[in-house]
């Protein structure tokens, strides 16, 4: 074997990639951060990227439907997740959003954004960018599918509509819409997710479902836990 082979890293001792897919309400992010922290991975939170993104446009008055105006501002945008026991900081152009793109608006915005074709061709660019040397858990609605097909672990977090609406609203501050509208808008974004042309919501073939409607959240956990290691395991006995 040529010595400039024996450097290239195998499969079994590469740090992996953990993609954890699902529609809105269904908990991804807690899940994702708290697998982080478990296993001392990087937590992507890639739906962060398309709120600060949103945010942008809503605060430069640029259409949530013009996608050409939307791809030229994300080129140039800088949006940063940085890491933390409680969860990302999210900063947009140095400014910290974290807790403005949580808000109704910015999250109605986002599933808007994220339709147009151009704009998850650049978020799909980053989100491999920082994802390129493993060691991640990084959640969305097309990250098995589209942004790391090749994923080591994947993971389809689903609920039914009634209990991520319910979920979704108990995230809402008290002045939010009440639970009927936040449950419309989550069935809203679900038809919207599921049916864009690009990357639409599917799960990965060879992903694992966890429907986590009847399960606490230690219980969720846990079974994704096991999923991971039991990967970790085959690879390291490869």
């Amino acid at each position: 074997m040529a010595e400039s082979e024996s450097r290239v890293p195998s499969r079994s001792n590469r740090r992996i990639v953990v993609a954890i897919d699902g529609p809105a309400g269904s908990g991804k992010s807690t899940l994702a951060s708290l697998l982080a922290r478990k296993y001392g991975f990087t937590n992507i939170e890639t739906g962060a990227m398309y709120r600060a993104l949103a945010l942008k446009a809503i605060h430069g008055k640029i259409s949530l439907d013009d996608g050409d105006q939307l791809s030229s501002l994300a080129r140039q945008s800088r949006i940063e997740l940085l890491a933390r026991p409680q969860g990302n900081r999210v900063l947009l152009d140095g400014e910290d959003v974290t807790e403005r793109i949580r808000l109704q608006d910015i999250t109605q915005g986002a599933s808007r954004v994220s339709v147009h074709p151009a704009v998850r061709e650049w978020m799909v660019l980053r989100q491999r960018e920082l994802g390129t040397n493993g060691g991640v858990v990084m959640e969305g609605r097309d990250i098995g599918t589209k942004v790391f097909p090749d994923a080591e672990v994947k993971i389809f977090l689903d609920a039914a509509p009634e209990v991520r609406g319910s979920r979704r609203f108990l995230q809402q501050p008290a002045t939010s819409a009440p639970p009927e509208s936040v449950l419309a808008e989550l069935r809203a974004r679900d038809e919207r997710d599921r049916s864009r042309a690009n990357s639409p919501l599917v799960p990965a073939r060879d992903a694992i479902l966890i429907d986590s409607s009847h399960l606490t959240l230690d219980q969720v956990l846990q079974k994704a836990s096991e999923i991971i290691e039991s990967k970790m395991a085959e690879l390291q006995n490869r």
